[in-house]
């Protein structure tokens, strides 16, 4: 964390700056989306990010935006939005299919399973919405008819902050050095949410000759460590619960398009534990990330400070304004949530060739 970061140098760095102001319209993009799943009211909270995003990177590059919703974006909404970018957008109503619970849900069961969340304070237990959207990210966002027709995509949430200045095009180098997927922050879950997720894992992988879909290169020790918080890794039973912080996000939607990842998904979808526990979208993720691509091609970016309340990332570099270097989170008593060392020890490139 001391270590002080600059640009990567995997790549040619010059290759992917930002055009001109004179020459931005003729600029060739990768094809990418800036992503952000949002509701009507709000306006306000995502406003504030497209403003600091729009000032970090994307005045620079002007990548579309791609606004969903359950729901359709109100005139109001969609008028809102586009004051504050010269960039394209486009403003999608999900298709109910991709977002509604699906028949099979026994709601007695769930509204049980439910209950015991809640009695053991998980956030979000009981909000049905936030089960549909932990689903909807896992399984069904890049079937999104108006995203399949790009490859790569940055999410972003409401209310959250971006401390530098990035004058590479992110998504360029993501295309140059064939990454799948990059983060910022790297944690670990609540384990009473995830209890079956690894268990369901091993029985899909020793279904048939599932086994062949995984990378011999993943990030496994990373994904069952269990000397941090070992009361987690016995809880999950035999998942260390790390996972990417999915709030922050730039990856491949091919990846998730790809066989491995949708043959184990729909695998999931099938056990109803979307909504009997309450697997979330990131640590789903992280672990079809740890199985099914090779540990090289997942990037921290740790040269983008970034805060979503209350963790952060703060890279020390001359360019990052506004955070403390090396912090985690704002609130001390999170530090044990930290699951870079891990990542650090057992998975990352060597971090001098990169940065």
């Amino acid at each position: 964390m001391a270590q002080e970061i600059h640009e990567p140098k995997d790549v040619d760095i010059e290759s992917i700056r930002p055009p001109s102001k004179k020459e931005v319209d003729k600029y060739q993009h990768a094809n990418a989306t800036i992503i952000a799943l949002v509701r009507n009211n709000e306006a306000l909270a995502i406003s504030k990010t497209i403003r600091r995003l729009e000032t970090s990177f994307n005045s620079k590059f002007r990548y579309p935006y791609t606004f969903i919703n359950d729901e359709p974006f109100t005139e109001r909404f969609m008028q809102r939005m586009q004051k504050l970018s010269d960039a394209p957008m486009e403003f999608v109503t999900i298709p109910k299919e991709l977002w509604k619970k699906p028949s099979h849900i026994d709601e007695e069961r769930e509204e049980k399973a439910m209950q015991i969340l809640s009695d053991q304070r998980v956030s979000y237990a009981k909000k049905g919405s936030y089960h549909n959207m932990c689903r909807f990210y896992l399984g069904n966002f890049y079937n999104v008819p108006e995203l399949k027709k790009y490859q790569y995509y940055w999410r972003i949430e409401p209310n959250v902050q971006f401390y530098n200045d990035l004058k590479y095009d992110v998504f360029k180098y993501m295309e140059a050095t064939k990454k799948v997927y990059g983060f910022a922050i790297n944690l670990y879950d609540i384990s009473e949410t995830v209890v079956s997720l690894w268990p369901e894992t091993l029985k899909f992988l020793n279904k048939e000759d599932n086994y062949k879909y995984v990378n011999p290169n993943g990030a496994f020790q990373w994904l069952l460590e269990n000397q941090q918080n070992p009361k987690n890794n016995k809880k999950a039973n035999g998942y260390s619960t790390c996972h990417f912080w999915s709030n922050f996000e730039i990856g491949d939607m091919d990846f998730f398009r790809g066989d491995a990842y949708n043959n184990w998904f729909k695998h999931l979808d099938s056990t109803g534990n979307f909504y009997y526990e309450r697997w979330g979208d990131a640590p789903v993720h992280s672990m079809g990330l740890a199985l099914f691509a090779d540990t090289k091609d997942i990037h921290w970016f740790r040269d983008i400070g970034y805060f979503h309340d209350p963790y952060v990332n703060c890279p020390n570099s001359p360019n990052t304004i506004g955070c403390e270097t090396g912090q985690f989170s704002r609130w001390g008593h999170l530090s044990d949530q930290n699951c870079m060392a891990s990542w650090i020890d057992y998975s990352m490139e060597d971090p001098s060739a990169i940065y």
